[in-house]
């Protein structure tokens, strides 16, 4: 049976969801300068990879502020559509905003959870950076996101690679262990974390269960920038990503540590690369692509 988007009965929010809306979204829109100006070599890097083509209907799974739907909804032009979903309010509110100031009447955003359910058979190409590696439930995830390709319809997601290969959060979440313990199995987290998707190996045969065919990863890699100056890169450490979840677990214990934190934090940050625009950390991912059968 096929849904269509007027038939699809919303359900609550799970409780992942409702983390992320509560305590992750307004830590991310405070750093957004970071998570969207930040990752600008990155996606340089992949943007042009991408087999998009004029006319496409496209999805963007876990859209986040819209700026890669707004990219995507230039590549498809006018005669293509783009539809941008995410699961945070916040997200979605500033994703319409870019999208109304730079005139993309071709992009539209709707809150969604690719996990539950997405309308099938109706796009040509559907994109996720960085999302999927949170899905609580990967095969069911990447299923829907199948389902939702005609036939012959491609995919690509990006995931971050080995926490080895991206310093610019394993070496912060490094520091924070020194200081504080990992997060207890009772934490409330993102998900299953930046690197749920970084074994090939793994990641090839979770393609394969949602049905996908034609599988090819390709390594990129690129320098993110993680923070204006020292004090925006150690706030964006503390707020986001494992040593973000480090931190936020370990409650008044880590306040009260926190001078001591700063200070191993900015002598690790006064080491990296530096521009006039912040500073520069070396990562790396996976640009995944594949189809859905014919």
């Amino acid at each position: 049976m096929t849904l269509h988007a007027h038939d699809r009965i919303q359900p609550a929010d799970t409780e992942l969801v409702a983390f992320w809306n509560e305590v992750l979204a307004p830590k991310f829109v405070r750093y957004r300068h970071i998570l969207v100006g930040g990752l600008s070599r990155h996606s340089a890097a992949v943007m042009p990879a991408l087999d998009i083509a004029p006319g496409d209907s496209a999805l963007d799974v876990g859209c986040g502020f819209g700026d890669t739907a707004v990219e995507i909804a230039g590549r498809v032009g006018p005669e293509g559509a783009v539809l941008g979903i995410d699961c945070c309010d916040a997200f979605l509110d500033q994703a319409r905003s870019l999208a109304e100031a730079g005139s993309a009447a071709n992009v539209r955003f709707e809150r969604g959870d690719a996990e539950i359910g997405l309308e099938e058979g109706v796009h040509d190409f559907v994109f996720s950076r960085f999302g999927t590696m949170f899905f609580a439930n990967p095969v069911r995830g990447l299923r829907s996101m199948r389902k939702a390709l005609k036939p012959g319809g491609r995919i690509a997601h990006i995931v971050w690679r080995r926490r080895e290969d991206n310093p610019w959060v394993n070496a912060p979440h490094a520091v924070l262990r020194k200081f504080l313990p990992a997060p207890g199995e009772d934490a409330r987290t993102c998900g299953p974390g930046p690197f749920s998707m970084a074994s090939e190996e793994v990641t090839r045969a979770q393609m394969a269960a949602a049905g996908f065919t034609d599988i090819a990863f390709r390594r990129i890699d690129a320098k993110v920038m993680v923070g204006r100056d020292i004090e925006d890169a150690i706030g964006f450490q503390l707020a986001i990503g494992p040593a973000g979840e480090t931190f936020r677990a370990a409650g008044p214990r880590a306040e009260a540590m926190r001078p001591e934190i700063d200070r191993a934090l900015a002598e690790l940050f006064a080491g990296v690369e530096r521009t006039q625009e912040g500073f520069w950390m070396e990562s790396s991912s996976w640009l995944i692509t594949a189809r859905a059968p014919e």
